[in-house]
């Protein structure tokens, strides 16, 4: 499976972005999505998931603000970002693995990544 990320770029605090990801791959149904982010000095962290059937989970603080959704007849996750400050600057990557054992859950490891788009948040 690929996966194809896009919709980064520069936002004014308190904006917002939708980032999208495109999976190619024959089993998309199979799979589910995540998305990390690596912010500049700092460490990768997870952002958010969408498992195989839909449920959706995020980071703490960021519960309201990104939700996550997926459009399976276009293989695409979205990733809404609002309310964005500037400590949301990263590079975010979506990632997939193949989970369909797990249907309503995610895991914490994922085979497939993205190249990542870019967010910058200006304050």
């Amino acid at each position: 499976v690929q996966l194809q990320a896009s919709g980064g770029g520069l936002v004014q605090t308190a904006g917002s972005l939708r980032l999208s990801c495109v999976i190619y791959g024959s089993t998309y149904d199979d799979y589910a999505i995540g998305w990390f982010r690596q912010g500049p000095g700092k460490q990768r962290e997870w952002v958010s998931c969408i498992s195989v059937d839909g449920s959706t989970y995020n980071r703490n603080p960021d519960k309201g603000r990104f939700t996550i959704s997926r459009d399976n007849a276009q293989h695409t996750v979205h990733l809404q970002m609002n309310r964005l400050s500037p400590e949301d600057t990263a590079v975010y990557y979506c990632v997939a693995e193949r989970y369909a054992r797990y249907p309503i859950t995610c895991p914490r490891s994922y085979d497939y990544w993205g190249q990542g788009t870019k967010v910058t948040v200006s304050s």
